[in-house]
């Protein structure tokens, strides 16, 4: 896999590598009940702000389950919005895309602009075949956000995972390399 150059500039944003700085942002909206809805485990602690803001400051990109996970914040101004991440998945040229936003980040299109740039990441620079979403079929802003990428639905998983005292079923949303090129002009 080629070396990911950083940052990362979109129109409004800068996707950069996390660190220690981020730490009391990235708390002050993971440690909400309204972010860890969607996430697996309950509201952050500080501590586990601490070690997660750390392994993401750290990130490697080099070998399948590894992760590139950045800091999203405004171009015009520096501070934390939240986090996209792509996952490398087993198999050929397979990753996974992910984003949290700070309540304040959320409905002005930085998810899908971020998104989008990891979307530019994988297939562009990474070379990748397919990126996918996985999400709780109850999390309709992050389907609207796969819609808006291009992404289509390509699976509903009914009572996947049991999480938080419930079951809750599972979208996987998808898109390929050329399907990507088409849509974006690349």
């Amino acid at each position: 896999m080629p070396a990911i150059s950083l940052p990362i500039r979109t129109e409004r944003l800068v996707l950069r590598r996390f660190d220690g700085g981020d730490l009391d942002a990235f708390h002050a909206y993971h440690s909400l009940p309204e972010t860890a809805r969607f996430l697996p485990g309950p509201a952050k602690t500080y501590t586990q702000s601490m070690e997660r803001v750390g392994r993401y400051a750290n990130f490697v990109f080099e070998k399948e389950g590894d992760w590139v996970a950045l800091a999203i914040e405004a171009a015009d101004e520096p501070g934390l919005l939240g986090e996209v991440v792509l996952k490398w998945l087993p198999g050929r040229g397979q990753a996974e895309v992910g984003w949290t936003l700070a309540p304040a980040a959320r409905g002005k299109g930085y998810g899908t602009e971020a998104a989008n740039a990891m979307l530019r990441l994988g297939f562009g620079e990474l070379g990748l075949h397919r990126i996918e979403a996985r999400l709780d079929e109850l999390n309709n802003a992050s389907a609207s956000l796969c819609s808006r990428l291009g992404m289509r639905l390509e699976a509903r998983h009914i009572d996947k995972w049991f999480y938080k005292g419930q079951w809750a079923s599972e979208l996987i949303y998808a898109i390929l390399a050329d399907e990507w090129r088409i849509g974006s002009g690349g």
